[in-house]
């Protein structure tokens, strides 16, 4: 897959998971093609991964090289003139379709001027790339609304006309409100009914939209005052993955930050950040001097750091999120409510409920009043009827408000260091239980937990983890890593899952197989030939090869294994 769109995630690996929200996506993507596919608004509070998901939508058709031409805007969030806005939005637009169809991903990152668009459309005789340049220079001085209907329209214009798919992905849409200025000098006020400019484009079939919000109420809002709501499909995107993928981030973000754990830790840092990505994205990078993530100790130590102190990337992110919250709820009675809620968010309350649970001496008008301010800066949802409320699910956020606000409602700090604690604990007492969660994704991600169980142990014995070892030396392992590659004499690329390093000068191959079938003798002897090859490219070692393989071994695999003296293993040994 190519990356012609720069992720904010920066490393593609980083991205983890989101297999449900994939596959439902995938199906709404096939169906572009055939015109059936409605236009959706993702709605997830901040950070919650919707830039990195859509901006993988982006790549992913880009590289298909299918049928549909993905189109990505980010709205800016910065003041800027309605005219050089219009200019920005459609030279992105074009400069993306160009590179979609010239397969140069140079454009993408580096978008083309006017000029040059409009001769790339001569050139290959587009064209509504020569009128629309012609028109945006013609009209820069006076025709700014103009000038705008050409740029929001061209997507759609390009495929009616050409007979093609694109998808509009617009990133942060609610910015539209209050971004867009009608004044060179941002005297006047912004151009609040922005969003409204797409109301017919947004029902398009053969162009559908794809827009994100961070802000729910707002882009709700947006929604319905100026795009009919029915006219977008609400998706909304849950801030957690499952706890199978929270696991496999936990490894592929030590892995890739290089950042000591164990396979126990690994559990315990998902499990107390709730499987949320960016949650345990902080951990993982945390600078707190004493971070030490293959204690449990350190583990405790690290995510209470990240939620309590105030310069935590963990906590300046939210802080910004609360700080747009807070002049609505800036009182003890509503920040009372708020934790309260939260914290029994497995129902839904009335105001004479919240009431009498908080003894408050406040007219119950009042107490839905606040309520419904809360909703409106989206720290509560509504219920089931215009008098009932509800706490966000969103653990993340209680651990924030609890470090923020308890101490101002009860008069005593929270340690919530205690509560953590009081987790761990409970997880270690079912033994079973948390080597379960670690073979349940065994299947996934076996590399890097054989990896991690190799740094993470002192002088152990091959025999210990395969069979069929000749060589028993205790080994001390100074450097272990995963998908290492090297080249064969003929160009071709071979991969070795894990290699590891020991301080006697042994070094391990390991061969990880995560199929639920028996390896033959030929995946035996492939895997013996880039053993040859890492023998010949670093004859002072002693090179001691082995096969994971999950679904077992053949007898003639099994029969090779022992010719090469290559150690066998159908399962990860835990402890």
């Amino acid at each position: 897959m190519e990356y012609p769109l720069i992720e904010k995630i920066g490393y593609p690996d980083l991205l983890v998971g989101r297999g449900k929200e994939f596959k439902s996506f995938n199906r709404w993507l096939e169906n572009i093609p055939r015109k059936l596919s409605k236009s959706r608004v993702i709605l997830a509070r901040r950070k919650s991964g919707k830039t990195a998901f859509v901006q993988r939508i982006f790549n992913q058709l880009w590289s298909q090289n299918g049928q549909v031409i993905p189109f990505y805007f980010s709205m800016p969030e910065r003041k800027i003139w309605y005219p050089l806005f219009a200019i920005e939005y459609y030279r992105t637009f074009a400069s993306q379709y160009i590179s979609f169809l010239e397969r140069e991903p140079m454009w993408v990152r580096q978008l083309l001027s006017l000029n040059a668009i409009k001769e790339y459309g001569q050139a290959n005789s587009i064209r509504l790339l020569v009128d629309d340049v012609n028109e945006l220079q013609s009209e820069m001085g006076v025709g700014h609304d103009l000038m705008w209907n050409i740029a929001h329209t061209a997507p759609h214009r390009f495929a009616g006309v050409y007979d093609q798919r694109v998808l509009v992905i617009i990133d942060e849409f609610q910015y539209l409100s209050n971004y867009i200025y009608p004044d060179q000098y941002y005297q006047l006020d912004p151009i609040e009914s922005m969003p409204g400019s797409f109301h017919t484009v947004v029902e398009s079939k053969v162009a559908p939209m794809l827009v994100t919000g961070s802000y729910l109420s707002w882009l709700l809002d947006i929604a319905m005052k100026y795009l009919e709501a029915g006219r977008l499909s609400q998706w909304y995107m849950s801030p957690y993955l499952i706890p199978e993928e929270g696991l496999q981030a936990v490894y592929k973000y030590a892995e890739l930050y290089r950042e000591p754990i164990t396979n126990e830790t690994a559990v315990l840092i998902n499990q107390l950040c709730m499987s949320d990505p960016f949650f345990i994205s902080c951990v993982v990078q945390s600078f707190y001097e004493e971070r030490a993530l293959d204690t449990e100790e350190g583990v405790i130590n690290t995510v209470n750091y990240e939620i309590t102190h105030h310069r935590s990337e963990m906590s300046m992110t939210w802080g910004e999120y609360i700080a747009l919250t807070l002049p609505k709820i800036n009182d003890v009675n509503s920040k009372h409510i708020l934790l309260h809620l939260s914290k029994h968010n497995d129902r839904e309350w009335t105001s004479k409920e919240v009431q009498e649970a908080l003894k408050l001496d406040m007219p119950l008008e009042e107490i839905q009043r606040k309520m419904q301010l809360m909703v409106e800066a989206d720290v509560l949802d509504k219920g089931g009827s215009d008098i009932r409320y509800r706490g966000l699910q969103d653990g993340t956020l209680y651990l924030i408000l609890r470090n923020r606000f308890e101490e101002e409602i009860t008069n005593y700090a929270p340690d919530l260091r205690v509560d953590f604690r009081a987790e761990v604990k409970q997880l270690q007492a079912d033994k079973s239980r948390l080597q379960g969660m670690l073979r349940n994704m065994t299947g996934k991600i076996a590399e890097y937990q054989l990896a991690t169980q190799f740094r993470s142990k002192k002088r152990f014995s091959l025999s210990a983890y395969f069979e069929g070892v000749v060589d028993d030396s205790r080994l001390n392992m100074v450097n272990v890593q995963t998908r290492v590659p090297q080249q064969r004499p003929d160009g071709k690329k071979q991969e070795l899952d894990v290699v590891a390093e020991s301080s006697c000068g042994r070094v391990l191959l390991v061969e990880v197989k995560k199929w639920q079938t028996k390896i033959s003798a030929t995946d035996a002897e492939d895997f013996m030939e880039k053993v040859v090859l890492y023998r010949e490219k670093h004859p002072d070692r002693i090179i001691l090869p082995a096969i994971l393989s999950l679904g077992g071994f053949s007898d003639p695999a099994r029969k090779v294994c022992k010719e090469h003296e290559i150690g066998m293993a159908t399962e990860i040994v835990w402890g």
